[in-house]
This record gives structure tokens, C-alpha cells and sequence, in this order.
């Protein structure tokens, strides 16, 4: 994200460079010109009407009218000059003042000269010298028009000798200008200051509003804000991914984008107190846990908003099931130390029965099934001493499609299958996801070991299929592990990924159960998926794209 410099601005007659500059220091010019076109259309408008009060023109009255045509005519000039801001700044500003100082002088002289009261009309000329000038070039042209009253007042003095002098009129006049120039400077300069540090200001705002709404937009909490009507006015890009990304055009109902989340925000509502519940906004997406708080202190306001924040709860699950193999991992050291040994012994004596020549058939039959189940329970005891053993995740990206094919190759050597027992499909072809190499590995071994042994009856290959893609309402890729075996029960299915639920006398029960926890270890999910035919389906949802960070 770009973040905007803060600009100062600066006024010089130089030139302009920032779009804000230009319209503030180009705007006194306009006001100037406005007023200049209003003077010389009311004095030619007098002089049309023949109502040109004195003193008014009473020493010169043509050259006051041509001086008022001609001041109208370049008021209409600069004011397509203005509109096209050509030429440029510093070259307007010298054009305009010095037309106001000439025509004035011009007007004052032809009226009778500084008793007329014409030359009071330099004041404000001279006070928007010093708001378009810096503060040097705005005294000096205060003081070219202080020379020029003066020099008229000499000239008009020395053509036609006054009854009584006007040089002290012409002196106050002078000084009016200085004291004026000197005032307006300082009164324009605290103004840009003002406007400097306004903009400034401004731009720090508007910088601090574009990094919280990225910061916002950006967290891996969702977020959301609810009007009093429980409309949505503001959803980031996380509280989207979690709940299916649904359209938000229109400030939407809350209950038409999640129901259960409406529900949950009504309770909440109702009685604050409550504890939330965990809700699941589809079945590819792990729970979400929501939490509520009031954007107004006032809480007797029935319109008040609420803030909504949304939390996955893989990372939840991800801390609890660190500190649940923590205990586990304690505990398998202590099944090792006082079960193994005794089974060892256990195992090894029964072999030794089983090589007695003195055993009849139903004794070796028993010694057999001693041998049998201390292997069973051997194999139950190492697959809880690797779960508790896991250490902490490793993920790295993989691209998905290379990985699938090394892993069938590997997989079906050590099976001694031929090559068409597996098919690949992966669409599209450059998926990639972020996983521990090892525990992908692990869980695509258990699935598949799963997948052959229920397809071994299936006359046809393939027997089994990874199709890897995204899944339609998350955009999250996954992988499906397809069987064509004979299914399993629906009431079998709910208690498949349970620690040693087996319905297998060969298996410990802990497979899926395994395979589940390194998913969830990883931020993804293992889940089946029932299917239309015959068949079994289990999908491996990796985690959010969002969160796969480089």
C-alpha cells in the first residue's frame, strides 16, 4: 500500500504543482477579477446612462470612459485567461495588478485626483498583491502604487495648480496601502499556515483511515459491523472467507448471509451475559467462534450497532491439540515403560509355546492367537506412541500435482500394485498448498491403505482416485481420496474419526483418528464425504489460500 506524503503548502509566484495548490492560490485571482469586472461594468454602465455622479470623471470624462471600456474588456480577457490558466501563474499575477494599479491611477486622475475617493479602490488591490505575492514583492508593489499616487498627484498639481494641495491626502493614501499590504501579508500568511497544517492533518487522517481499513481488511479475524436494523455495513475480506462468500451488495440482513450467526447476535442481544456458541458456516469450513460488542456506550439505545468478530477456530483447536499431546505424549512414555515389557515378555513366551513339539492342534491354535493379538497390541501401542511423539508442524508450500504423483510411485512400489491401481485428476493443474511435508505423506499413506484394502473385491482399475481441486464456496484447495468399496453406514460414518473405533479385528482404530489430528495440526480439515453410488470419499481441505503466506 502506498501511503501519501503529507504535502505543505507553499505560496510562490513561480508556479504550482499540487492539484490543492493550484485551487487555493488561484482562487484570489478570481475573486480579484470578479471584483475588477463589477467596477468597470457599473462605471461604463454610469457613463452609458448618463447618470455619472460627480466627481466622477469631472476632469477628464473621456478619458474615464475610455479607461472603464478598456477595464471591462481585459476584465473579460483575464477571466478566459483564469479558466485556462495560461500563461502561467507568476505572469497573470504581474499582468492583473499592474492593469489595477494603471486603470485606477487612471480613473482617480481622470475624476479629479486623490480627493475624489477613486484611489481608495487600490486597497484592494494592494490586499490581493499580498495575499498571491510573498511578502517582499507585496511591499514593493505597495510601494510602485504609493509612487504612482504620488507622481499623479505631482503631475495633476503641476498641469492645473489646486486652490489648496492634496499632497496629504496622497501621504495617507500611501500609508493606508503600506499598513494595508503589511496586515493582509500577515493575515494570508497565518491562513496558508492554517491551511498547511489543515492539509497536513488531512493527509495523516486520510493515511491512518487507508492502514486501519488494510490493517482491518487484512486480519485473520473476521469482521463485521451491524446497524441497529442487523443489516451489514462492513465485512472484512476474513468474516467473507468464513462464511461462504456471500454477496454483500446493499448492506444486506444479517440472516440472509448466516443464520445462525443472526441467532447468535440476537441471544447476545437479549441477554449480553450469555456465553456464544460455536457455529459452522459450511461444511468445507471449520467452526467459527463469534464474539459481540456494542459500538455506543449507551446501551438503552435499541438502534446502537454491534461489531462482530469471528474467529476460526482451527487455531483454537491447533493450541488445545498441543497441550492435549503434550499429556498424551507423558502418557504413552508411561504405557511404554509398563505395558511394553510385560507384552514383550507376554509375546516371547507364547513363541516359544508355539515351537514345543508336544503341543496338539488346539494348543497351537491359542499359542497362535497369543502371538496374533500382542501384535495387535504392539501396533496399537506404536501408533499412540507416534501421535504423541509428533513434533511441531513444519509447513512448506507443495505443489500439489508433482507431490501426488512421487507419492503414488512410492506408495505402489511398496504395495507392489501396478500402475493403474491409482488415478490422478488435479484441476487445476498449478494448485499449491502449504503443509508439513511428512504429515501429508502420513495421511495420504492411511487413506490410501484404507482405500485399497475396501476396493480389493473392485474387477476394474483404477481402484482408487486422488482428485485434487477448489472447492466451489471457499476457493480452498483439497484433495479427495475416492474408493469404489462398498461404503460405509451412515451411523458408522459419524464415528469413524473416534480414537480407536475400529470396525476391522486387524486395525488399532487410530488411523483416521491420526490422520484428522495432523490435518487439524496443519490447519486443515479431514471429513468424508457420503456418496451417491458406491464408494467412499474422503476430502483433505487444506488450509485458507489467504493465510498462505511467503
Amino acid at each position: 500500500m502506498a501511503v501519501r506524503e503529507p504535502f505543505l503548502y507553499q505560496s510562490h509566484p513561480g508556479g504550482l504543482g499540487d492539484p490543492d495548490e493550484a485551487a487555493f492560490t488561484w482562487k484570489p485571482l478570481e475573486f480579484l477579477n470578479t471584483f475588477r469586472f463589477l467596477i468597470s461594468f457599473l462605471l461604463t454602465a454610469l457613463i452609458y446612462s448618463k447618470q455619472l455622479f460627480p466627481p466622477l470623471g469631472s476632469a477628464d470624462e473621456e478619458l474615464f470612459f475610455i479607461v472603464s471600456a478598456v477595464y471591462l474588456a481585459l476584465s473579460v480577457v483575464f477571466a478566459l485567461m483564469l479558466r485556462w490558466q495560461q500563461p502561467r501563474f507568476a505572469i497573470q499575477v504581474m499582468l492583473q495588478l499592474s492593469t489595477d494599479m494603471i486603470a485606477i491611477i487612471l480613473l482617480m486622475h481622470a475624476s479629479g485626483g486623490v480627493s475624489s475617493g477613486v484611489g481608495n479602490l487600490l486597497i484592494i488591490t494592494v490586499t490581493a498583491g499580498s495575499v498571491t505575492l510573498s511578502g517582499r514583492h507585496a511591499l514593493l508593489f505597495a510601494s510602485l502604487i504609493t509612487l504612482a499616487v504620488l507622481g499623479e498627484q505631482a503631475y495633476l498639481q503641476y498641469t492645473e495648480p489646486q486652490p489648496t494641495s492634496t499632497y496629504t491626502q496622497a501621504g495617507l493614501l500611501g500609508l493606508a496601502l503600506f499598513v494595508t499590504a503589511v496586515v493582509a501579508h500577515l493575515f494570508a500568511k497565518r491562513i496558508r499556515e492554517s491551511e498547511a497544517l489543515a492539509k497536513k492533518r488531512g493527509v495523516d487522517l486520510a493515511n491512518m483511515a487507508e492502514l486501519t481499513e488494510h490493517i482491518i481488511q487484512r486480519m485473520q479475524t473476521g469482521i463485521l459491523v451491524i446497524d441497529g436494523e442487523k443489516r451489514v455495513r462492513l465485512i472484512n475480506e476474513s468474516a467473507w472467507y468464513m462464511l461462504g462468500m456471500p454477496s454483500t451488495a446493499g448492506s444486506p440482513p444479517l440472516q440472509s448471509i448466516s443464520y445462525p450467526l443472526a441467532r447468535q447476535l440476537e441471544q447476545w442481544q437479549n441477554n449480553p451475559d450469555s456465553p456464544p456458541g460455536i457455529i459452522q458456516p459450511s461444511a468445507n469450513h471449520a467452526n467459527v467462534m463469534p464474539r459481540f460488542a456494542r459500538l455506543s456506550q449507551k446501551e438503552d439505545r435499541p438502534d446502537t450497532g454491534t461489531l462482530v468478530f469471528l474467529e476460526d477456530t482451527s487455531a483454537m483447536a491447533q493450541k488445545a491439540q498441543q497441550l492435549q499431546l503434550a499429556s498424551l505424549g507423558r502418557l504413552t512414555a508411561s504405557i511404554a515403560h509398563e505395558i511394553r515389557n510385560p507384552l514383550g515378555a507376554i509375546s516371547h513366551a507364547g513363541q516359544l509355546l508355539e515351537e514345543s513339539p508336544n503341543l496338539d492342534e488346539h494348543d497351537t491354535r491359542l499359542t497362535r492367537i497369543i502371538t496374533e493379538q500382542s501384535s495387535r497390541m504392539n501396533t496399537i501401542i506404536e501408533s499412540v506412541m507416534q501421535l504423541g511423539r509428533r513434533n511441531k508442524t513444519k509447513p512448506e508450500l507443495i505443489k500439489l500435482k508433482p507431490f501426488l504423483e512421487s507419492f503414488v510411485r512410492d506408495f505402489l512400489h511398496s504395495q507392489g500394485k501396478p500402475a493403474e491401481t491409482i488415478k490422478i485428476e488435479i484441476e487445476p493443474e498449478e494448485i499449491e498448498v502449504r503443509f508439513d511435508v511428512t504429515h501429508l505423506q502420513q495421511i495420504l499413506t492411511n487413506l490410501c491403505e484404507n482405500a485399497l484394502r475396501h476396493s480389493e473385491t473392485t474387477p476394474d482399475n483404477p481402484k482408487i482416485i486422488l482428485h485434487g481441486g477448489l472447492s466451489l464456496d471457499m476457493n480452498r484447495p483439497h484433495v479427495d481420496v475416492i474408493d469404489y468399496g462398498s461404503g460405509i453406514d451412515a451411523e458408522v460414518a459419524s464415528h469413524i474419526f473416534e480414537p480407536f473405533y475400529t470396525n476391522s479385528h486387524a486395525g488399532s482404530g487410530l488411523g483416521l483418528y491420526i490422520s484428522r489430528e495432523l490435518a487439524e495440526c496443519n490447519q486443515a480439515h479431514l471429513n468424508y464425504i457420503p456418496q451417491a453410488t458406491q464408494g467412499s470419499c474422503f476430502r483433505l481441505s487444506f488450509q485458507d489460500p489467504r493465510r498462505q503466506m511467503h
